[in-house]
């Protein structure tokens, strides 16, 4: 029964392959619930953060800092956060799709882009495209820390401060829940003002101490810091959900074709035995 015997190697190997995937799974699974415990930690801190500089873009202060400057963008910078490895579905695809779309939007408005990638496969993909990389960090693993992305955000912001890029965005996968992860992009300078419920009339700024200058300078560079290490720890989140629905999707999937082929694997059994009785009875009739 040589077809009987690679049918049971096929699932021999589909089997192990089956194992593989299950144990990837809780392994996602497991990590999945740290990092999601992360992101929702680090969430108040940087929603507390978004409100100050939302106030900032309200107000009407006498000292302009150089990071809040209004310019007509001629060049734009991006922070693409990505994952370090692959086997997460769509992830990372579809990441990917939403730069390639807002990159494709600025190059039709005449505007050139730098970028600057977190993650592996987010720096293979901006490399595959030609795009002018600034920097790259990679290999974070599944506790980043916000010192980490230090030297990437100071790239940034030094062009930003110096008049090389006159937009600065990040784009990352947002934690919806386990089941659904989605691309988004924010703008983190020049500050803007997004809508608030808060009512605001009339001029008004902050009282500084010791001074405007300092000040903004220690909290845009935060608030800089603050959002793309966000975005790095919702990434994370979203990663190990995807990898672990994915490694299931896969598990399930092995187990379908496991019952296929023993279906295949006991009619060619069935056939082959029902083949050597007829040429029993046929040699036992012969004689």
């Amino acid at each position: 029964m040589a077809v009987g015997k690679e049918i049971r190697t096929k699932i021999s190997s589909i089997k192990n392959t089956q194992k593989i995937t299950r144990a990837m799974e809780m392994v996602a699974a497991s990590k999945m619930r740290k990092t999601k415990d992360r992101m929702q930690a680090t969430r108040p801190y940087s929603k507390k953060m978004c409100q100050i500089i939302n106030h900032l873009a309200h107000a009407n202060p006498e000292y302009k800092h150089a990071l809040m400057a209004q310019r007509e963008p001629k060049r734009v910078g991006v922070i693409v956060i990505g994952s370090d490895r692959g086997l997460c579905g769509g992830l990372n695809a579809n990441l990917f799709r939403t730069v390639l779309v807002e990159i494709q939007k600025w190059k039709n408005s005449g505007i050139e882009i730098d970028a600057c990638a977190v993650g592996g496969k987010a720096a293979s993909f901006l490399s595959m495209i030609n795009a002018n990389l600034l920097g790259h960090i990679a290999k974070l693993g599944d506790t980043p820390h916000q010192h980490d992305i230090i030297g990437i955000t100071k790239i940034m912001l030094d062009a930003f401060s110096q008049g090389e890029i006159d937009r600065l965005y990040v784009i990352n996968n947002e934690f919806v829940n386990t089941m659904t992860q989605k691309p988004v992009m924010q703008q983190l300078l020049p500050v803007i003002a997004y809508e608030t419920d808060e009512v605001i009339n009339g001029r008004w700024d902050y009282l500084y101490e010791p001074g405007a200058k300092e000040v903004l300078d220690h909290l845009l560079t935060r608030y800089v810091e603050s959002i793309v290490y966000q975005g790095l720890v919702e990434n994370n989140a979203c990663e190990q959900a995807a990898r672990m629905v994915a490694m299931k999707s896969a598990s399930d999937n092995a187990g379908n074709i496991i019952k296929e082929l023993q279906l295949v694997y006991n009619k060619a059994r069935q056939a082959a035995i029902t083949q050597e009785i007829s040429e029993i009875v046929a040699g036992a009739a012969a004689v």
